[in-house]
């Protein structure tokens, strides 16, 4: 009777082993990182229960040959954590931002919606910036 609890035991303990090490995986280890760029359509803080910020970026192209090559627009949807960076994208909407990112394989909700998680600026650029094209000449010098 004591081997069949020792399997029992081993058996439980292994198997706590294995679930600890997939929900690290899944929910805490880094998949991967990088920049992505484009105009910022939209940030948020919602939720049910835990409030986080969502955003939505605005990626612009081409399509490849093989489609026709038309302009495609792609959506990059991510969490925001820091609520500082949180603050300072929310003055940036309708703005070309470069946003740095790590790529999670699971969403938790206390750290946002989406896999993908913002977590820094790296730079803000203005969608129309004020050029004059043409030289202001004083009505008097006509």
């Amino acid at each position: 009777m004591s081997v069949i609890k020792k399997i029992f035991n081993w058996s439980g303990v292994l198997l706590l082993v294995v679930l600890i090490a997939f929900c690290y995986v899944k929910f805490y280890f880094v998949f991967g990182e990088g920049v992505k760029a484009g105009e910022l359509n939209q940030i948020m803080y919602k939720g049910w229960v835990w409030k986080t910020y969502e955003g939505r970026l605005i990626q612009s192209g081409f399509k490849g040959a093989k489609t026709g090559g038309s302009i495609q627009s792609n959506e990059f949807e991510f969490s925001v954590v820091d609520k500082h960076i949180a603050d300072s994208l929310m003055r940036c909407s309708g703005k070309v931002v470069e946003l740095h990112y790590k790529e999670y394989r699971g969403a938790l909700p206390w750290r946002g919606m989406q896999k993908y998680v913002v977590d820094d600026i790296i730079s803000i650029q203005d969608t129309n910036p004020t050029v004059n094209t043409l030289p202001i000449i004083p009505s008097d010098e006509i």
